[in-house]
């Protein structure tokens, strides 16, 4: 296998010609490994045998001797992990984990898709929502971390093999740790199993479903999204391309192994390109550690590509770069939520190269859109669709559904077309106004594009809320908060967050000749949500939630609202009570706030300015 962008027939990615280009030159099948997921990890092994292909770190400690897989090894380790799979469920079986970032959990997400299915599980979920993932997807075995002293993986698995029936459980635990009976052990079952050959011959390929991975809804059957290896293998091509990846790079890996950007932007991508993947700790940045070392890191083991969600990147910029050399860096990378453009900014200032976007779903293999590393960076844009992919920006018609094409500057609902897009929910009946037009994706997302062909992200015209990259569905918490006897309507949002990008808020109509305290819907949202990120930050006892002509919640105003109490809120703070606060939704950026300040606090506007630019809507301070 050859660089995705080792093709003397064009110049490097930069504009939409030069991705057409790419496309004329040859067909897609011609670019990928194969037809495999597999056929990535064999390709790269006998490119680059004994090229580093993950680097384990798992205390960022200076004196920590990490561990480290090449790429012949790491083709062996998926190789004999697909046999154990094969061996204990038989042909094409789900399996399920619950894991860490470790370099097992990348043999069992590859093992997984090379004999059956994988079903990568947050491990942060509740027992009950992470029965009822098992179940809808069919899983025959659950791979899930051993008994460990903070994390209780363990203890929740043994729970979910008494509740769901003919789940084998493997467990990856330190050596000489007791086995509990029906247990399989990872490393004795594997070191068991051939390494020079699938025991089953020919690996899943092709059209074949590779992964159902969750994404937002916990009522009714879980919505589980179809990934195929065409699909993956196309969303990874399209990466590493106009991610410009190549071989000795060396790429921060930080999101986790169940979440898809992990999956095959930092993952996927990198191994189609000889990437090195920087494992940042099981527990990503999450870590506190990787974080305040996180500059030594990059001096340490010279890492080229530098990437994780706005939130950490944030985090990051705030530690100072002291005495590390990180003239390493050649670009960064950030997704899964919307990157403020002052984030951006520093990071430019700090590092002296640019932070390139990347937008993409979970129905559409993980990618959509990149910035491309090698143009000079479109300040506010998710750059352009990947080859082999059409993205348009449709006007809603009468009936709110996707129509006609809208002009370069025009907001529109994005949809997507092209061979990475799923086929589907597990369960058909959640197709239903997202998969549309023979199988373009409605993304739900509002979007323009400019002149230059660049997409840009406005906002969304679907309500879910996007926490420092978690997809929070509303749904989950209003029907948490309509569980309370005392609630009549609840209506969750997204409340603008300098740090998180959105924090869920929930408003709350009481039923009549009913009370409730903030505390008491508070401590019974947190007793009934199973995700925790999903918590609401802020409650808002009204007296009515506003509804549409036809009975519908109006959402655009709440978010408004929520918006206007959180701006009055910090002006206050600095000192201007009677400012005059406007929040309308809409705009280039989804949402626009506007503050009116009095003459007698002109003095403060650049203080108000600067306290605005980290958050995700437009804004303008005037005086009146």
């Amino acid at each position: 296998m050859t660089h995705p962008n080792a093709d003397s027939s064009h110049a490097p990615l930069c504009t939409p010609a030069d991705i057409a280009h790419f496309e004329a030159a040859l067909p897609l099948q011609a670019r990928l490994p194969g037809r495999s997921i597999y056929n990535v990890f064999e390709a790269a092994a006998r490119q680059w045998p004994d090229a580093t292909a993950l680097t384990m770190l798992m205390t960022g400690a200076p004196d920590e001797q990490p561990r480290r897989v090449n790429y012949a090894d790491l083709l062996q380790l998926i190789g004999r992990t697909a046999n154990l799979f094969h061996s204990i469920a038989g042909p094409r079986a789900g399996v399920a984990y619950m894991l860490p970032s470790l370099v097992e959990t990348h043999a069992t997400l590859w093992g997984a898709e090379t004999a059956g299915y994988a079903v990568p599980i947050n491990f942060l979920l509740q027992p009950a929502a992470i029965a009822e993932l098992l179940k809808a997807s069919g899983v025959k075995i659950l791979v899930a971390l051993g008994p460990h002293p903070v994390l209780d993986i363990w203890q929740k698995a043994l729970a979910l093999r008494d509740e769901v029936p003919g789940l084998t459980l493997v467990r990856i635990a330190a050596p000489g740790v007791a086995l509990e009976p029906g247990v399989v052990d990872f490393h004795s079952g594997i070191a068991l199993q051939p390494h020079d050959h699938l025991v089953f011959g020919k690996p899943c390929e092709g059209d074949d479903v590779c992964a159902y991975f969750h994404t937002g809804g916990t009522t009714g059957a879980p919505k589980l999204v179809a990934h195929t290896h065409t699909g993956q293998l196309s969303a990874a091509l399209g990466g590493a391309s106009l991610a410009d990846m190549r071989a000795g790079d060396v790429l921060t890996a930080s999101l986790p192994l169940f979440h898809v950007g992990g999956t095959i932007f930092c993952g996927l991508s990198a191994f189609m390109a000889g990437v090195q993947l920087l494992v940042m700790s099981p527990g990503g940045m999450r870590n506190p550690a990787m974080v305040s070392q996180f500059w030594r890191l990059v001096d340490k083991y010279k890492v080229t590509l530098a990437g994780a969600v706005p939130t950490s990147v944030g985090a990051v910029l705030d530690v100072p770069v002291g005495d590390a050399d990180i003239s390493s860096i050649r670009a960064g990378f950030c997704g899964a939520a919307s990157l403020p453009l002052a984030v951006g900014e520093r990071f430019r200032k700090v590092t002296g190269c640019n932070l390139y976007e990347v937008y993409g779903m979970t129905e559409a293999s993980g990618l959509i859109c990149i910035d491309p590393v090698q143009g000079p960076g479109g300040v506010g844009s998710v750059g352009f669709p990947l080859p082999y992919t059409k993205v348009r920006t449709r006007r809603l018609d009468a009936h709110g559904k996707p129509g006609a094409d809208c002009a370069p500057g025009e907001v529109g609902v994005v949809t997507i077309a092209g061979p990475h897009v799923s086929p589907g929910y597990r369960s058909a009946d959640h197709n239903n106004g997202v998969f549309i037009d023979g199988g373009e994706l409605n993304s739900g997302d509002l979007g323009y594009f400019d002149d230059t062909g660049r997409l840009h992200i406005a906002g969304r015209a679907k309500d879910l809320i996007i926490r420092s990259g978690h997809n929070i569905d509303p749904l989950m918490i209003e029907n948490a908060m309509q569980q309370h006897p005392s609630v009549a309507v609840a209506a969750a949002v997204g409340i603008p967050d300098a740090y998180a990008g959105e924090l869920p808020a929930c408003y709350v109509q009481l039923r009549p000749g009913m009370t409730a305290t903030e505390d008491e819907l508070r401590e019974h949202a947190e007793a009934t949500i199973s995700e925790r990120p999903a918590w609401p930050r802020s409650i808002f006892i009204v007296d009515v939630v506003p509804l549409t002509t036809v009975g519908k919640i109006y959402k655009p105003s709440l978010r408004c609202d929520a918006a206007a109490r959180l701006v009055t809120q910090w002006v206050k703070q600095l000192g201007v009570s009677d400012a005059v606060i406007d929040v309308r939704e809409g705009g280039r950026r989804g949402m626009t706030v506007t503050v009116e300040l009095p003459e007698s606090a002109r003095a403060l506007l650049p203080a108000v300015q600067d306290a605005l630019k980290p958050y995700l809507f437009e804004s303008s301070v005037v005086m009146r």
